[in-house]
Parts: structure tokens; C-alpha cells; sequence
């Protein structure tokens, strides 16, 4: 993977070349480490390669080297989709503007580092059902999950895992626990067997734009794969509470319970021990 910049990396660059600076020690990987880079009046140097500096370099924008010059991790297709930095070092993502992971308050790594850990994933057979950045999946990594399921409907999403060092890797030892597949999970659950998953990170988008995986009908497959006392973390927020009064986290708890499932609401979220056989 080659290097990433940020703002605040090209600033850093910037500000050692006019103190008179040779190298710099600053990280390319959105803080997955740290490296030393020699700079000058012209540009800098990295694994004896040369970079130059960007003539505008934005805020809020990740940027990679493709066909020799910088370019934002970013794509436009149906929607705008773009990595977009945090103060954290892990980066979110963004669909037309929306943020899809927390930033505001913790890092959205160590949000799914304490969502993951609910349900327990060690030696479990662990369904992701919305991707994303594959934050859930490398955390059920590290906590020995046996298996992960995972699934991400948008491909231009795939690509940015492809560039996101923080992103779990699928061709490695630890990744061939991990099974990514591009499809809607709406449509793939129907081909999981019964009792199959010991464990389930539910995190869809928004209500408006994927309302069918807050249906009865989705909630009952859930409780169709997961074995009986199978643990499910259902990530809700608080959408249009202060707009409209709408309880969004107790209608999927009230749900989630006509599915067979006792609920807490725990967090952003709803937890959910399946019951019955």
C-alpha cells in the first residue's frame, strides 16, 4: 500500500521543509504507524521513492498515489463515497455527506472494538451483515472468533477497504477465518442454514435508505440463523428523535422480541440473546 495523506500530514511536511528540516517523522497510514520521510523545497521522499506537495490539499479528504499523482479516496457512482480522516487515526466513511461510523465522541475502531466484545465472538461462527470498513470483522478477528461471515452490498465500499490500512486483510492467515462476500444480506441470509451463526453485527444504514433490514420478516431470518442463546448486536442510533419523536431503538427491540429474542437497549444500540430451541 503506498502512502496516504491527510491535511494535517501535508501540513506537517510543509512546516519542516520552511523550519529547515531534512526528515520528518509522521505517519502515512493513517496513524498505523509512524515513518521517517526526507523532505525539501521540491517535494519529499519515502522508500526511495519521490512525492510531490499538493497544490490543494483539503480537509475531511484521504488521499492515495494512483497514476503517479494524488487522488482522494473517493468515488462517484449512484452516490458520492469517500474515506474521510478522523482525529483518531482509524477513518469513517461517508454516502453523499452522511457519515456511517461515530467519530464525534470515540473512535469509530474502538466503537466496534465495544460492540464486538457484547457479543462474545471467541471460537463463535460470527454473521456481519453490513460490512462496511470492516471494522467488526478485524475486531471478531483479534477476539478469535472460529468464522466470519461478512457482507457488504456497495462494491465502491470494497474498494475503499482496499485502501483503508485499518481494514482487515482477507489474504492472510487470520483472514482466512474471515468470508466477504458483495451482496445485500436482505437476499443472502435466505441461503445461511438454520442455527448456523453463534453470534450477529447488525449495523445497517439509516432507516429511510435500508428499511428492510429493520423488518419483521429480516429479524425473524436473524433468529432463523442464530443458534439458540446466540447473542445479537443490532446498531440503531437515534434517527429522527428530535425531529419527530420516533423511539427507532424500542420499535426494533419490540421487534426483535416478537422474533423470539429478549432485548436491552445497550448503548447506540439494541442487545439480543436468542431464545426458545
Amino acid at each position: 500500500m503506498g502512502p496516504l495523506l491527510t491535511l494535517s500530514v501535508h501540513e506537517a511536511l510543509l512546516a519542516a521543509v520552511r523550519a529547515g528540516a531534512t526528515t520528518l517523522e509522521c505517519s502515512l497510514d493513517l496513524d498505523r504507524s509512524t515513518t521517517t520521510v526526507a523532505v525539501a523545497s521540491d517535494g519529499w521522499e519515502w522508500q526511495g521513492r519521490r512525492y510531490p506537495f499538493l497544490d490543494n490539499c483539503k480537509d475531511r479528504t484521504i488521499y492515495y498515489w494512483a497514476d503517479e499523482s494524488f487522488a482522494p479516496v473517493a468515488r462517484f457512482a449512484n452516490s458520492l463515497i469517500k474515506l474521510v480522516p478522523t482525529p483518531w487515526g482509524p477513518p469513517t466513511f461517508e454516502i453523499d455527506g452522511i457519515k456511517m461510523l461515530p467519530t464525534a465522541q470515540v473512535s469509530p475502531w474502538a466503537d466496534a472494538g465495544r460492540k464486538v466484545g457484547l457479543i462474545k465472538p471467541r471460537g463463535k461462527v460470527v454473521l456481519d451483515t453490513c460490512g462496511g470498513l470492516g471494522y467488526f470483522a478485524a475486531w471478531c478477528l483479534q477476539g478469535q472468533a472460529e468464522r466470519i461471515l461478512s457482507f457488504e452490498k456497495n462494491p465502491d465500499v470494497l474498494w475503499l477497504r482496499t485502501l483503508n490500512p485499518w481494514s482487515p486483510r482477507t489474504d492472510d492467515a487470520a483472514g482466512q477465518r474471515l468470508t466477504l462476500t458483495q451482496g445485500d444480506i436482505a437476499e443472502q441470509i435466505l441461503g445461511l442454514a438454520d442455527n448456523s451463526v453463534d453470534g450477529v453485527l447488525h449495523d445497517p444504514p439509516r432507516f429511510g435508505i435500508a428499511g428492510d433490514l429493520y423488518s419483521q420478516s429480516f429479524y425473524d431470518q436473524l433468529a432463523r440463523v442464530l443458534r439458540r442463546k446466540g447473542i445479537l448486536f443490532h446498531y440503531t442510533g437515534t434517527p429522527n428523535r428530535l425531529t419527530s419523536g420516533r423511539d427507532v431503538p424500542n420499535e426494533v427491540a419490540n421487534r426483535l422480541r416478537t422474533a423470539g429474542f429478549t432485548t436491552s437497549l445497550n448503548g447506540d444500540g439494541v442487545l439480543a440473546v436468542k431464545q426458545g430451541r
